[in-house]
């Protein structure tokens, strides 16, 4: 039996992240961000077939179907059927918690 990583991970935030700038841990499916509101993380697993989208300078892509999302992880171009989840985020600082597990209403921030 192998074990599977927590989905509840901590991460820190590079000083030099510019504001709705992605960092995505390695390893996991979200994309972390940083902007004058706080730090936000938002599923990065398409809702169409589960595929990782990819960022890019409009949202995200994703690369199996073509579905693309506006960079607050709301659906632009199907075939996904709902947005991407945000999760849940808490610390401060440049150190936080994110838990790929629990999904939070859009626009959820925790201050930096």
């Amino acid at each position: 039996v192998l074990s599977s990583p927590s989905k509840k991970f901590r991460v820190t935030l590079p000083d030099s992240l510019p504001p709705g700038q992605a960092f995505v841990p390695p390893g996991r499916s979200v994309a972390v961000f940083k902007d004058d509101g706080g730090v936000y993380a938002i599923s990065t697993v398409c809702t169409h077939l589960g595929c990782i989208v990819k960022n890019t300078n409009e949202g995200f892509e994703c690369p199996c179907h073509g579905s693309r999302f506006a960079a607050d992880g709301s659906v632009t171009k199907g075939p996904a059927p709902t947005a991407l989840p945000w999760r849940k985020v808490t610390g401060s600082g440049s150190d936080f918690v994110v838990d790929e597990d629990v999904t939070v209403p859009a626009g959820t921030k925790v201050n930096a």
